[in-house]
């Protein structure tokens, strides 16, 4: 089976310039996809040619690249970045435009210098492509880079392909590598089933309740200075538009650079808390060897239209939880059950089965009116 294994890594001075060149020229490739099939798609909508015409498929504007942009004087930096990562980043722009074609998604987002996420991304072509060691590896035309992991990525594995991605000053290698994994024989337990909310992340049959990380004091402080980083960010914009009118676009950015990753690196640091929060959540359960799993199809995106849950509801990671769970359910055979969204789980008694009709979104207690029994609202659930 494949297997991804990312780490961190310490490139040189020249491997870091060459990283930042090729990952400027695959945003710049991203954007001009769109932007030409943008055009294409305005000429189809005032009738001047046909659904056919108005998309450019990836091949042809490779070839467009190829054959015509890359050899003008002015575009010769293209080839700086290597052809496959170049060709990889204008698929993955195919991928996102055939999805606003079919009417599944809105147009994709322009990608912006240092705010998106550009990967470049390394096939396995010779035999030293991808030579793993101990302490460093060997990627495509950047050659031995150090990894911060010592031993994480298991060595003369059979790797398949990998990229090479930033995140705010810091670089990062995801390697896809084919391996056995091997499911730990232990006796299965009874079922498990798990309602994830708000109030708190995750309420588990078995009575163990899984806190909110976003209430902890650890968050509200990051999130307390996330904000005054930020006005210091915006109050630095503002003094440069006055110089700028003043000195007529003559002020250079100083310092503004230096806050933005100090911006950065506070958003990248609550990202890593709560995503090794679910990875810990998923783990734990996982680790009871349940005979299967039950969770909640959730209208995350309709719950996402709320205004006043929008933020609560982003923060907790319900698609992520649940893509994260369906992969580690895969991995160690557990069923992974799926309840239907609009099944009535909080209005149904568990213990008799009997239907409260009138429960309201206030009543946190379970109060059931044939049994009489109490329980919590989402342990019931």
């Amino acid at each position: 089976m494949l297997r991804a294994y990312k780490t961190e890594i310490y490139p040189t001075e020249e491997q870091r310039k060459k990283i930042n060149q090729s990952i400027g020229i695959c945003r710049w490739l991203y954007n001009q996809y769109l932007g030409k099939n943008q055009e294409l798609y305005k000429q189809f909508q005032e009738g001047l040619i046909s659904k056919k015409e108005a998309k450019l498929n990836a091949n042809n504007f490779d070839k467009y690249i190829n054959n015509e942009i890359k050899f003008l004087e002015e575009y010769k930096w293209i080839n700086l970045c290597g052809s496959k990562a170049r060709k990889k980043t204008i698929c993955n722009a195919e991928t996102a435009y055939n999805r606003f074609f079919k009417g599944q998604s809105k147009f994709p987002r322009f990608k912006k210098k240092n705010k998106s996420n550009v990967k470049l991304y390394f096939p396995k072509n010779n035999k030293t492509d991808w030579k793993i060691e101990r302490h460093r590896l060997n990627i495509p035309t950047l050659k031995w880079v150090r990894l911060k992991e010592f031993g994480y990525i298991p060595t003369n594995s059979k790797v398949v392909n990998g990229t090479v991605s930033k995140k705010v000053d810091r670089y990062f290698v995801s390697v896809i590598i084919e391996e056995e994994y091997k499911v730990e024989d232990k006796p299965y337990t009874k079922g498990i089933g798990i309602d994830v909310g708000i109030k708190e992340f995750a309420i588990i049959s078995n009575g163990v309740h899984k806190k909110n990380i976003n209430k902890t004091a650890k968050i509200k402080q990051l999130e307390k200075r996330l904000k005054r980083e930020q006005r210091k960010l915006s109050r630095k914009y503002e003094s440069l538009k006055l110089r700028n009118k003043k000195e007529k676009g003559k002020a250079t950015r100083q310092n503004i650079q230096k806050q933005l990753v100090k911006v950065q690196r506070i958003h990248q640091r609550l990202t890593n808390i709560r995503t090794d929060y679910i990875n810990k959540t998923i783990n734990e359960l996982v680790k009871q060897k349940p005979s299967y799993i039950t969770i909640e199809d959730l209208n995350v995106s309709g719950m996402m239209k709320n205004k006043h849950l929008s933020k609560a509801v982003a923060q907790q990671k319900f698609y992520e939880f649940r893509v994260k769970l369906e992969y580690k359910c895969k991995l160690n055979k557990i069923e992974l059950r799926i309840v239907d969204r609009f099944y009535p789980s909080s209005k149904t008694c568990s213990v008799c089965g009997s239907y409260k009709k009138d429960l309201k979104l206030s009543d946190r207690v379970y109060k059931c009116n044939k049994c009489n029994s109490i329980l919590d609202r989402d342990y019931n659930a």
